[in-house]
């Protein structure tokens, strides 16, 4: 179909990568390089520039580039008003979530949803934060799922949650003992922390820093299930949300210290492309993640 065409020569220029482009759409690498070459011979221009890592739009690819997004874009819009008119709540909501969320809850949102809506499908993918707003801006997704989420000329935030934050410590740590944490329990503690590039690993040095509290930063990950292991294992204490802990707390790894500090929450929202035109299966999935209890506590 001429869409899907448009969309793989989208995708691999999004990606700057044909192997990229083709596995988005389920095509061998040698299917999607063929296609470009039938595409350069039709139209009588070169569209990728393979002298480059990685590639790069010539003059005519860019050309083509706008016109494969802006007839997507529109075909999306066809779509939409289709099924509104149709009063079908059908086709596939595509959703960026990043690991914490997607691995805690995504499963019983994916029963809700399916029970609701038999007709409609739910594509997760779990991703850093940085790649979940790059598939929101680049189409890939309907939705996107982070923390500390942030807005800008192109992409919208819905608040969703703020989830309390505590201290993570295997059952055998000291701090374990206590029913409640101050500040200075955390004073020279080996720390299981996350990426430095993290938008929570800023968030927590500033409030250390806030608080004059120094922690030995003893290992450091990109996600909340490596250190999560980390801490079971006995490498240290971490501040995690609370309710990203609740298997391991049930299973007795890992126990959950509150700590006296009501203003350490972890903004939780929903971004989507400014503008975007949702069908009413991705308006029904929005509206049922905005349904969810969201307390503060635990």
């Amino acid at each position: 179909m001429l869409f899907d065409n448009l969309k793989l020569f989208r995708d691999i220029a999004q990606n700057k990568s044909i192997s990229r482009g083709a596995t988005l759409n389920e095509i061998s690498q040698s299917a999607a390089s063929q296609y470009i070459q039938e595409m350069e011979r039709r139209l009588g221009v070169t569209l990728l520039d393979r002298t480059t890592r990685p590639l790069a739009l010539t003059p005519g690819g860019k050309l083509f580039y706008d016109l494969c997004r802006d007839a997507l874009r529109r075909e999306e819009q066809f779509q939409v008003q289709l099924e509104n008119l149709k009063g079908l709540v059908g086709g596939t909501v595509r959703v960026a979530s990043i690991y914490s969320i997607g691995l805690s809850e995504m499963s019983r949102l994916q029963e809700e949803f399916a029970a609701r809506f038999p007709n409609a499908q739910l594509h997760v993918d779990y991703l850093r934060p940085d790649k979940v707003y790059e598939a929101v801006l680049a189409d890939q997704a309907d939705l996107g799922l982070v923390s500390y989420p942030v807005g800008t000329k192109d992409l919208a935030v819905v608040h969703w949650r703020e989830e309390e934050m505590t201290v993570a410590a295997p059952p055998s740590h000291p701090l374990a003992q206590k029913a409640v944490l101050v500040l200075a329990d955390l004073e020279g503690q080996d720390f299981v922390g996350f990426d430095e590039d993290l938008s929570i690993r800023h968030e927590l040095d500033r409030f250390f820093r806030s608080q004059g509290i120094e922690i030995r930063m003893a290992m450091q990950f990109d996600n909340i299930q490596m250190i999560k292991e980390a801490v079971a294992l006995g490498s240290g204490i971490s501040i995690l949300p609370a309710r990203t802990m609740q298997a391991e707390i049930a299973q007795g790894r890992l126990v959950s210290i509150p700590l006296h500090a009501p203003e350490l929450v972890r903004p939780v929202g929903i971004v989507h492309r400014k503008r975007k035109r949702f069908s009413h299966a991705a308006q029904s999935f929005l509206e049922l993640l905005l349904e969810q209890p969201a307390p503060v506590g635990r």
